[in-house]
């Protein structure tokens, strides 16, 4: 029996209506750019369904992929829908996280822009943080590129779990550049409490996030999200 392919977009979930409003579009685009797959939402925390009743009702009859909708991989990858996954009836199939990318740098880059950057401006990227050595060093990775894509110095803060936080971040590059400004740059997939948090954190201006409740997702963000369901596609047919 043919099995019918299906991607479960798994984001973290959010309280926000914003959060939720601006993901909730992401998937609504990849559905439409991929007519022929069947796109499901899927979530990791607070919103509901969780992967694994998605995966459960899609069954034996679909081959599905879990694209996490997470810029890094930490804990909720490697643990939580690694779990899910293992646990699941079928053969389902993990794809990577989206980040490190550099369609992710180029909206960061235009986030900043949209925020009205200048030439003197300081960047501190705010990230979401992890317990996960890996996820940190992801992060720090983009961080490096937005730099080399800015042309200009780029620190890393995180909003929780590591060092150093977005706001000792904020403060060590006032203290070494007092007449610039200082913007955040929010690392974070959506509107919702970790932004709140990185508006917070000091910083004279805070770009929005990629993603906007009150607009389309960057067309490169939705094929991102297909490129990483094809290559794990891929892993499962080798």
């Amino acid at each position: 029996m043919t099995r019918a392919a299906a991607l479960v977009a798994a984001s973290h979930g959010t309280s926000s209506a914003h959060g939720q409003a601006a993901v909730a579009a992401l998937v609504d685009a990849v559905r439409s750019a991929a007519p022929g797959l069947a796109v499901e939402d899927a979530f990791v925390d607070v919103q509901q369904p969780d992967v694994a009743s998605v995966l459960g009702r899609l069954g034996a009859g679909h081959d599905p992929v879990v694209v996490p909708l997470l810029l890094s991989a930490g804990y909720h990858v490697h643990v939580d829908l690694a779990r899910e996954i293992g646990e699941a009836p079928g053969a389902p199939v993990l794809g990577a996280a989206l980040g490190p990318d550099d369609r992710l740098v180029d909206v960061l880059a235009t986030r900043l822009a949209e925020a009205g950057l200048r030439g003197d401006d300081r960047v501190v990227l705010a990230a979401a943080g992890s317990s996960d050595v890996g996820a940190v060093q992801d992060c720090r990775v983009v961080g490096r590129r937005l730099a080399a894509r800015l042309g200009r110095p780029v620190a890393v803060g995180f909003l929780s779990a590591a060092r150093p936080s977005v706001a000792e971040a904020v403060s060590r590059t006032r203290a070494t550049h007092p007449v610039s400004r200082v913007v955040v740059s929010s690392y974070l997939l959506a509107p919702g409490y970790f932004h709140d948090l990185s508006v917070a954190s000091g910083g004279d201006v805070t770009t929005g996030p990629l993603l906007r409740a009150d607009a389309a997702p960057p067309a490169s963000l939705v094929q991102l999200v297909l490129d990483r369901y094809g290559e794990a596609a891929l892993s499962r047919a080798a």
